[in-house]
């Protein structure tokens, strides 16, 4: 699975849409898998709601098709809880049900799905809605891709930053799991740019983007533009010795790009000072409490002599 950065650097290779199916008959569900490979999507089945729920958070479909009527959570219930969650909210959901009753539509719009499909369906009509849906989950998707990602470095952009913050800080919430955060800093950065000028500083900013967006790489993961020369990586579910690790293979390979810099107070190349912080995220603090330790720790890496990570 690509991670976040990833898929932006290469926006323009796009896998098979993914539907997921959502029904407790096995008929129904063949038939609409029979249906949908028509188009060559990428399907996933749940039997429930919890299923349901428990799938779309890890797999994240661009479209789901939800039954209304199953056992333990109905596709109500499950809707709204989709619906409620930042991170699954924006993805559509068409309704099938043998309910067609004004009334019942209208509770699954009120609810925020997209559509709402009466069975018996027609499979060319129920085909024709899914490839619109998808259509315009894509066209969403990309662009906002290129509203989260800072221009120059292409990695993700401060407000994409705090938005993916808060997002995983819930979620670690959830399943009491550490969160780490990593910040970084250019050494030196403006004599560098007063001594080569600012192309060479664009171009350097750019390869120092490549490096955290390579090292760790993994969905949960979040290299981001800071602000300036300073960058962070948020690491989810990870505990501080791996992201200790990880920072101390940014620091590595950062050095190890032998950028020319004569006038660095630390070494004839460009380095960089790094900052590592942990927290399990509980009630009592929020992500600036992250971000705030992460960064006292940057501050400290360079009152020690800088390109060094501190724990």
């Amino acid at each position: 699975m690509l991670s976040e950065t990833t898929r932006w650097m290469d926006l323009d290779k796009q896998s098979s849409p993914r539907v997921l199916i959502v029904d407790d008959t096995p008929d129904n569900i063949r038939v609409l898998g029979t249906i949908l490979r028509q188009q060559d999507y990428q399907i996933n089945v749940a039997q429930n709601g919890v299923q349901a729920l428990n799938l779309t958070g890890k797999i994240m479909p661009d479209l789901i098709l939800l039954d209304i009527m199953m056992p333990e959570l109905d596709g109500l219930e499950t809707c709204r809880r989709l619906k409620q969650d930042p991170i699954t909210r924006d993805i559509p959901v068409i309704f099938l049900s043998a309910k067609a009753e004004d009334e019942d539509v209208l509770q699954g719009f009120e609810l925020g799905a997209a559509d709402y499909v009466t069975k018996p369906f027609n499979p060319r009509i129920l085909l024709a809605r899914v490839k619109t849906h998808i259509a315009l989950r894509q066209q969403t998707k990309q662009l906002q891709a290129f509203a989260d990602r800072d221009g120059l470095t292409l990695l993700a952009n401060r407000r994409r930053f705090d938005e993916f913050m808060r997002s995983e800080w819930r979620r670690c919430h959830r399943a009491q799991a550490p969160l780490s955060l990593v910040m970084i800093d250019i050494d030196y950065f403006k004599l560098y740019n007063d001594a080569y000028g600012h192309l060479k500083g664009d171009d350097t900013l750019k390869q120092v983007a490549q490096v955290l967006a390579a090292v760790g790489n993994r969905p949960t993961d979040l290299p981001a533009r800071f602000g300036g020369e300073e960058f962070s990586v948020l690491y989810g579910n990870t505990d501080h010795e791996t992201a200790t690790r990880f920072a101390q293979d940014i620091r590595a390979h950062i050095e190890a790009l032998q950028i020319p810099h004569s006038d660095s107070k630390v070494s004839n190349v460009v380095t960089a000072s790094l900052g590592v912080a942990t927290q399990v995220p509980d009630d009592q603090h929020s992500p600036l409490l992250l971000i705030e330790e992460a960064d006292t720790k940057l501050y400290a890496a360079k009152e020690a002599g800088r390109n060094r990570v501190q724990e």
